[in-house]
């Protein structure tokens, strides 16, 4: 055996030949699936192709709370991902899994890659940063709430589908007239009941969901959300929902198909819903900012995002991270962040990419693609406006669409619902402290 290995050495040596480094595997957990997964697959192989000395390999792993809690368990039986996709309420999950994560900006850092986190669009960042400004987590794919309208629908009912209404109050004006234009079960509606009129309604108005800056400042943080502001809104849901000039869409976004079929002319949704407009719409279409209630001042603030981060798990070698960090870099890239935010409709994390396609002239053709920009744009963000972080968020959520849900059906009134949505909400989040203390 020792003679075979001698001949070997001394070939390879004559030949001037050296045997091949294995590369660096970086296992990529995601939720992506159709269009997106593709974006996700070809970014691992553009990555591949451009270095030899890692390989990134993407995994679909179900949906966010599926890969969320895949991650976990495969980081308490030893076996975690290098990266891993986390929708972005899970971020106080994630933070509070000690020892799980290694923080974006120490990655960055130990392995000398260039990072300046005053690069990425601030109102994407703060989401997954400290509140020193510490980034935790890689922003990834990125969107937030606007508001979808049929063209062809506003120009039956005799509204001018070049001005979109700004406010609730002629949001509520312009479903009434399409009502009675042949929109008889469906004047507006929304996907995701708690982002849109719970979680985006408070930032874009610069209210609070909670203290402690919507739980950025600390997890020991109290709800909010049964403010005047947010009873009004709520009163005139259900008030509109009784002739059905509005009508409830269901707690995620699986509503978002009557507003491609016709159903719905006005639907408050994600700027991701993008490729199945474009897709199925049957009409020609346009997006506006959400509306603000114009009595409130300052009114309207900025938007905040919905999306995904990538994560780091923790218990990685150097050469590993190493690796993590030249991806992220990679991702990075102004002239790749232009083209997967022009080909997807994700957008872009950086203001260089934000600013080459504004340069291009690419929103002229697209409008669509840049209002949840100039929403997230709109004014620095504040204490109220900069993201949420919420322990146990997923099971919050259904909480307040539960709540909002019998208002709508008349069971409570909307200051009921709200007080409960807020007090049932409080006590999950004690239990969450306790949890995450242990």
């Amino acid at each position: 055996m020792l003679s075979r290995r001698i001949m070997l050495a001394s070939a390879l040596a004559l030949t001037g030949a050296t045997p091949a480094l294995a590369q660096t595997e970086i296992q990529w957990w995601h939720a992506m699936t159709g269009g997106n997964n593709e974006v996700v697959v070809k970014l691992a192989e553009e990555f591949n192709a451009s270095q030899k000395d890692y390989k990134v390999v993407p995994s679909y792993k179900g949906s966010y709370p599926d890969t969320m809690n895949a991650g976990i368990a495969a980081f308490r039986a030893g076996n975690a991902p290098h990266i891993m996709q986390v929708f972005e309420v899970g971020t106080a999950t994630m933070m509070s899994a000690k020892g799980a994560v290694k923080p974006v900006h120490e990655l960055m850092k130990e392995a000398g890659e260039k990072f300046d986190p005053q690069a990425y669009l601030s109102a994407i960042t703060g989401y997954y940063s400290t509140s020193k400004g510490e980034m935790l987590s890689f922003p990834f794919n990125s969107s937030s709430t606007v508001m979808w309208y049929n063209k062809d629908a506003f120009k039956k009912a005799g509204l001018n589908p070049d001005q979109p209404p700004k406010t609730w109050p002629e949001v509520f004006e312009a479903a009434k007239k399409l009502k009675a234009a042949g929109h008889a079960t469906c004047g507006f509606s929304n996907a995701w009941v708690t982002w849109v009129n719970i979680e985006q309604l408070s930032a874009w108005h610069n209210v609070p969901i909670g203290t402690k800056a919507n739980g950025l400042d600390g997890f020991d943080t109290e709800l909010k959300f049964n403010s005047p502001l947010h009873i009004r809104h709520l009163e005139h849901l259900v008030e509109l929902q009784k002739d059905k000039t509005y009508d409830y869409s269901g707690r995620t976004n699986t509503g978002e198909g009557r507003f491609t079929s016709g159903e719905c002319p006005i639907m408050l949704t994600s700027s991701a819903f993008f490729g199945n407009v474009r897709a199925n719409a049957k009409f020609d279409f346009a997006n506006a900012p959400m509306p603000y209630y114009p009595d409130v001042q300052g009114a309207p603030q900025n938007s905040i995002i919905g999306g995904a981060s990538l994560w780091v798990m923790g218990g990685k070698k150097p050469e590993e991270y190493k690796g993590v960090a030249k991806f992220f870099s990679f991702l990075s890239d102004t002239d790749r962040q232009v083209r997967v935010h022009q080909q997807s409709g994700y957008l872009p994390i950086t203001k260089a990419a934000y600013q080459k396609s504004k340069e291009s002239g690419f929103y002229k053709d697209a409008p669509y693609l840049e209002t949840p920009l100039l929403e997230l744009t709109n004014k620095e963000p504040t204490e109220n406006s900069r993201g949420l972080r919420f322990g146990n968020m997923v099971q919050l959520r259904d909480v307040w669409a539960e709540e909002i849900e019998s208002a709508l059906a008349g069971k409570k009134s909307a200051k009921e619902a709200l007080d409960a949505a807020v007090t049932r909400g409080n006590a999950m989040l004690r239990q969450f402290e306790r949890t995450a203390a242990r």
